[in-house]
């Protein structure tokens, strides 16, 4: 299935070149956008399967496009695309519903693999981001006891929830489980449902505030 796509950027060079680098490798690019408010309002329109926002934006910022795309458009995921690698810029973009955050350091090859994951439904940040997202979440759910997990959900979802928790992707998960990749997403779906979450970020963010990465 081809994966659509949205780039959100204020530079039209950077922006062009990503559109031409992902329409190379079969990618149906339907739409740019130049600022926060335009990338709302196509993406509205257009409903791209992933969006690559940058957060460095004049007027509405990426963090708070994210927000309302991520609000207004479930199916819809938002992979970060920026310059900086800051402690904050990356909290704040998972925090407002991005799938994942890659730096414009990355190269076409990791660029065409993060879109095509996030369109999957994994998690994709560049090497060291995701260590630092699971870490601030272990580290703000160190404070209040959250409890335990609602019983509804089954012993397998709790399963792979542990292992979501962990950082591990879908098809990390199926080998670990012995069981399809196609069967993760499914649990994993039901979770989110479950859950009345968004995506794995935030299915991490749940399982840590749970403690459901710790002894497994």
């Amino acid at each position: 299935m081809t994966v659509s796509v949205m780039i959100v950027d204020d530079h039209p060079i950077w922006r062009d070149g990503v559109a031409r680098d992902l329409a190379e490798h079969d990618f149906d690019v339907k739409a740019t956008a130049p600022d926060g408010e335009s990338a709302i309002r196509i993406a509205r329109a257009v409903r791209p399967d992933v969006v690559l926002m940058d957060i460095n934006l004049g007027d509405t910022s990426g963090v708070d496009a994210t927000r309302a795309i991520t609000n207004e458009l479930p199916d819809t995921r938002v992979l970060v695309l920026s310059a900086s690698g800051e402690h904050n810029d990356v909290l704040q973009a998972v925090k407002a519903g991005a799938s994942g955050y890659l730096v414009k350091s990355a190269s076409v090859a990791e660029l065409v693999d993060a879109v095509r994951r996030t369109a999957e439904g994994d998690p994709v940040f560049t090497a060291g981001l995701a260590g630092m997202v699971l870490g601030e979440y272990r580290r703000m759910a160190d404070s209040p006891d959250m409890g335990d997990p609602p019983p509804r959900l089954t012993e397998r979802e709790t399963e792979v929830l542990r292992l979501v928790a962990k950082g591990l992707t879908a098809k990390q998960i199926a080998d670990r489980l012995v069981i399809s990749h196609r069967t993760v997403e499914n649990h994993v779906q039901s979770t989110l449902r479950k859950l009345q979450l968004h995506n794995r970020v935030e299915l991490a963010r749940y399982a840590i505030e749970h403690g459901l990465d710790r002894d497994f």
